[in-house]
């Protein structure tokens, strides 16, 4: 998978192709593993400290909606803390 279908709108940037398919290649990694084509891809847009970063921006992210997702939230119902 080279880029995900929404990302072949023209506006995105080659970085931001990137991005996107190196997120969804993380996301869907259970399916699949991380092709050589978009690692290559992922490579020649970004160092190796911006794929860590990334990569931890893109694992935190799936880890805080499967949480949220396994714990089935109302929609609607959070109210934030009240200071005191």
């Amino acid at each position: 998978m080279a880029c995900p279908p929404g990302a072949k709108h023209p506006y995105y940037t080659e970085r931001e192709r990137a991005a996107l398919a190196w997120t969804e290649e993380l996301t869907l990694i259970a399916e699949n593993h991380v092709s050589d084509e978009v690692y290559e891809q992922t490579r020649r847009q970004f160092s190796e400290q911006e794929i860590v970063d990334l990569t931890l921006a893109v694992v935190t992210i799936n880890a805080w909606n499967r949480i949220a997702i396994s714990f089935r939230p109302e929609v609607g119902t959070y109210q934030p803390a009240t200071r005191r």
